[in-house]
């Protein structure tokens, strides 16, 4: 199974901006930009790969949690997962951190971390990411 997006930029690299779209339609002329991806922390100066990959570890982990859940006889009610992509300039990529906050009847805590972990370590995007630390601090709301 294949996906993809498509990225054009125009111009050099701090006064150019670029667009992407991805397969789906889901994203649709979506501006990028070297301020967005490099100067503005409030992240509302456009998207920027690292903002994608991010919601890409996210959902992809809490996919991976639900399937392990309901083979436990345990399925969730609420998935609430957060990563956290860091760029460093110059260094490039270096982790991405995923918080979770799970609503799992049934489940005691030690169980529920054990498939965190499992689900963090099998996630096909946690896997794709095997060149920078992948971190989980996973709860029960």
């Amino acid at each position: 199974m294949d996906r993809h997006a498509t990225a054009v930029w125009k111009g050099g690299l701090k006064d150019g901006t670029g667009s992407l779209e991805s397969q789906s339609g889901a994203i649709s002329s979506l501006p990028y930009s070297f301020k967005a991806r490099f100067e503005d922390e409030s992240g509302r100066s456009g998207t920027n790969p690292e903002e994608l990959i991010a919601a890409a570890h996210a959902g992809c982990y809490a996919m991976q949690l639900s399937h392990f859940l309901a083979e436990n006889g345990t399925p969730a009610e609420k998935l609430d997962a957060k990563a956290v992509v860091t760029l460093i300039p110059g260094t490039g990529i270096t982790k991405s951190a995923i918080t979770l906050k799970g609503t799992v009847p049934g489940i005691d805590e030690a169980k529920f971390k054990e498939l965190a972990e499992k689900a963090k370590t099998e996630c096909p995007v946690s896997k794709a990411l095997g060149a920078i630390e992948v971190s989980l601090d996973a709860s029960l709301a």
